[in-house]
């Protein structure tokens, strides 16, 4: 099963420059942890130590906010995973 994640150019330098990238999983969980096995530098930016999604890290499947629960909602072939990032400054 084929899904494709969109990352924000933010994040690209930690995917070898990669808009998107196919990966194979069940659940967000599983996609993003293939994602981060591929490219592990991403891995710090996503998730904690306890591999829990930083609380400024939000995740869209098919365009619709996967929060609560992100990490296990299900995704089928096809579907695309967008990772956005909450910025701040002032």
């Amino acid at each position: 099963m084929s899904v494709r994640i969109n990352m924000p150019i933010f994040l690209q330098p930690f995917t070898a420059n990669k808009d998107s990238i196919d990966v194979e999983g069940e659940t967000v969980g599983e996609c993003l942890g293939t994602l981060m096995k591929m490219y592990p530098d991403v891995k710090k930016m996503l998730v904690d130590a306890n591999g829990k999604l930083h609380s400024y890290v939000g995740v869209y499947i098919n365009g619709q906010d996967a929060f609560p629960g992100e990490m296990s909602k299900r995704v089928k072939s096809g579907d695309e995973i967008h990772v956005l990032y909450a910025l701040a400054g002032g």
